[in-house]
């Protein structure tokens, strides 16, 4: 009989269970948030636009939430400082915001900011996909089925960086291109979704865990009973 997760542990989880929902739910709350109190369907140029739209709320409570999820979660030390760094990046992107067609001076150097940090906000949520993936002494636990996950954290990471190369590849289109296909908002759409799907699976949404953990320096195949190492 497997041993009963600690509250930390189910800390952990439903911190992850939060990050994924949201960072699914994100692009979606925006763009219809905006649609029922304009009385329209607007696509704009990137998921930030919408902070200069009636979704603004949406945009800035929902980057906020994410940033506090992220800043509070705590697993091992690598995990601990690119959340805390994440988490802060996606405040900074929900309060600075990007700026607007003709913006000059103090809004121009407001909205560079703002892309920085959007930036390197997606550089780390990869990095953070392909950590889930990682194996190792510095990782607390390794479950057994940890390894049927692992394909999926490479996946979302890969995807979350092609879809930031293609997001810069697009400034080369024509503007009546990006006008019409709004590049840079699908790319952002499906990076978002990665990350939220990595971090649902990395709360057990997606092939939760049956009990049994595995000892991290004796490989995938040796099993270890749940009783004898307590799921955190």
């Amino acid at each position: 009989m497997s041993a009963r997760p600690s509250q930390d542990a189910l800390t952990v989880r439903r911190l992850r269970l939060g990050v994924g929902v949201l960072g699914i739910a994100l692009p979606f709350l925006v763009i219809a948030g905006d649609a029922v109190r304009a009385g329209r369907l607007v696509l704009l140029d990137s998921i930030s636009a919408y902070y200069h739209t009636d979704g603004r709320d949406v945009f800035v409570g929902s980057m906020c939430a994410i940033g506090v999820f992220l800043i509070c979660y705590r697993y091992a030390r690598i995990d601990d400082v690119l959340s805390t760094v994440a988490g802060a990046l996606s405040i900074v992107v929900a309060l600075l915001p990007a700026a607007t067609a003709g913006a000059d001076g103090t809004d121009r150097l407001i909205g560079r900011l703002h892309q920085l940090a959007a930036a390197a906000l997606f550089l780390l949520l990869a990095a953070f996909c392909f950590l889930f993936a990682h194996t190792g002494p510095s990782r607390p636990r390794v479950t057994a089925e940890k390894p049927g996950r692992d394909p999926l954290y490479r996946g979302c990471g890969v995807v979350i960086l092609v879809a930031v190369a293609l997001a810069l590849a697009s400034n080369a289109l024509p503007p009546a291109t990006q006008d019409a296909v709004r590049p840079l908002l699908w790319c952002e759409i499906v990076a978002v979704l990665a990350f939220g799907v990595a971090w649902l699976a990395k709360g057990q949404a997606i092939i939760a865990d049956t009990g049994g953990v595995v000892a991290p320096d004796t490989g995938p195949t040796e099993r270890v009973p749940a009783e004898e190492h307590p799921v955190p």
